[in-house]
């Protein structure tokens, strides 16, 4: 019989000699063992503490344990009555039953990766890269406590929406895969409370969904290497986002959220950006249609939606509208004008955006109305 516990041997003569105790225990393999004798033939039975270090153990006279039937068999061997319920041999303790203690596994190759055994089960930072995986293995989505995952350099192609249910993730590197979206399950999942650093670099992503911006938790993104066409137009609401790089790429402009941004480190090197456009794109509709005004009055309002109170395409609509820079609201009736910014307003260390030297990127606006439009002219010089 055998509890997987930790375990602290404390000695009551410590303190007559002026010594204290360590404090801390140890992981350990306690065991309710009997050993007989031709001098003694009834059974003696034992509390046997074996760790890493003493695999053969160290042997107490039974006389406590915290699990229930635990304690019955030690109350009926210290009566000296026969003990029914199995019990160990005084064998050594075995380096696998130590292995469920492991809080981290590092693998690197094909051949180190198990196929015929669970991970075990009290992970935090699991990391198996060069693996060749072409999907995530559903075993790792049973460790509760992982904290740390990293996929890195496999050839994964698709994120199942169950690495949500890892309550506990903070770190997830996926870098030097074959992904080409990260879906909306994930951004809704409970990786809103967790997730803080993501690393996408070296996939095939062209675009990120809107409700990934639900990932608020997050301070670090790395989406280097990808083939990114546009940031997600709500990128503002990551207001604890600290680290950001997205060198690489083939963005034209960034979006108008993007000043709400800030960054203590920024890359966006080696991205495609187009010069600022002179002339405004004009699409305002006088008088609003009815869609237009009910749009802004729910998102100027605040009041909640969802698909199970209007369609899913309007939604969408809602989840995409436009911000106005009076903090207003527009669908489908806006002034777009195009203007530089300098990253040095959002972040405070810029890696420079080309090789001329320069820090500056072109950036979206918009106006929902002709008012808003003049009031901000100077901005678009």
């Amino acid at each position: 019989m055998k509890l997987h516990c930790e375990v602290e041997v404390i000695s009551r003569h410590l303190p007559a000699l002026g010594l204290r105790n360590r404090g801390k225990g140890v992981r350990a393999v306690l065991s309710l063992c009997q050993q007989t004798s031709r001098s003694q033939p009834s059974a003696r039975a034992f509390l046997l503490i074996s760790t890493l270090k003493d695999k053969r153990g160290t042997r107490y006279e039974a006389n406590s344990s915290s699990l229930k039937g635990f304690l019955s068999a030690v109350r009926l061997a210290h009566r000296g009555c026969k003990v029914d319920i199995p019990v160990s041999t005084l064998t050594p303790v075995k380096t696998s039953e130590f292995e469920n203690f492991k809080t981290k596994m590092v693998i690197t190759s094909k051949k180190d990766y198990p196929l015929s055994k669970n991970f075990p089960y009290s992970l935090e930072h699991l990391q198996t890269s060069y693996c060749g995986l072409v999907r995530v293995d559903m075993r790792m989505l049973c460790l509760k406590n992982l904290r740390k995952l990293d996929l890195s350099h496999n050839h994964i192609k698709k994120l199942p929406a169950t690495i949500g249910d890892l309550i506990h993730l903070q770190e997830l590197n996926l870098n030097d895969n074959h992904l080409e979206s990260f879906s909306v399950a994930l951004c809704q999942s409970t990786l809103q409370k967790s997730l803080r650093t993501l690393d996408l670099s070296k996939n095939k992503i062209k675009a990120l969904p809107v409700q990934f911006c639900q990932l608020q938790e997050l301070t670090n993104l790395k989406l280097d290497d990808n083939e990114l066409i546009q940031f997600p137009c709500k990128i503002g609401q990551l207001i604890n986002l600290r680290f950001l790089s997205a060198a690489r790429n083939k963005l034209p402009f960034l979006p108008s959220e993007f000043r709400n941004l800030s960054l203590e480190y920024l890359d966006l090197f080696g991205n495609t950006f187009e010069q600022p456009k002179v002339l405004p794109v004009i699409k305002l509709q006088a008088p609003l249609t009815l869609l237009e005004s009910s749009a802004r009055t729910i998102l100027y309002n605040r009041i909640p939606y969802g698909s199970h109170i209007i369609p899913f395409h309007l939604c969408q609509d809602l989840d995409t509208a436009k911000t106005c820079v009076c903090g207003r609201f527009c669908l489908n009736s806006f002034i777009q004008g195009t203007t530089t910014m300098n990253l040095h307003s959002v972040a405070h260390t810029v890696v420079l955006v080309d090789n001329m030297g320069g820090t500056e990127a072109p950036i979206v606006s918009y106006f929902c109305s002709l008012g808003c439009y003049v009031n901000s002219s100077d901005m678009l010089k």
